[in-house]
């Protein structure tokens, strides 16, 4: 395995992290540590597309054809006709809704876990650390 902790000057200072929140202060999230790749965010961006559009369809034909059938008299085919669009377009909403949602999750996880176990950033130094370090490097 590769070791993960910065080695340069130029790379710790593209992982910092503020001090207060431990959110990123650089651009360059997506070869951060942080992040989860690519290839793995679309996976689940599409595990979670089929999985929304499949349970929200179930979901919608068994709850929107008995009203449909209750409501309007005549053949099969014409209950299907009403029925099919409400829950095609809920089906396509639900699989959107988890197309996004899950990935996004999965950053939030891989996020949390890492803010959780990093060390803390060390915070930036202020004007009286500068003030103390010229006062006591001065010969007077």
């Amino acid at each position: 395995m590769a070791n993960s902790k910065p080695s340069s000057s130029s790379s710790s200072s593209s992982n910092l992290r503020c001090h207060h929140c431990a959110g990123p202060l650089s651009k360059d999230m997506e070869t951060s540590d942080w992040t989860i790749p690519p290839l793995i965010r679309d996976s689940f961006s599409m595990i979670g597309s089929a999985v929304g559009g499949t349970t929200s369809a179930f979901y919608g034909f068994n709850h929107v054809m008995p009203v449909v059938q209750r409501r309007i008299k005549g053949p099969m085919w014409l209950h299907f006709l009403i029925g099919a669009p409400p829950v095609i377009v809920f089906s396509s909403a639900c699989a959107g809704l988890a197309g996004g949602a899950i990935p996004a999750v999965a950053q939030l996880i891989s996020s949390s876990y890492h803010a959780a176990f990093s060390p803390p950033p060390l915070p930036p130094p202020s004007k009286d650390d500068e003030i103390q370090k010229s006062r006591t490097s001065s010969t007077i």
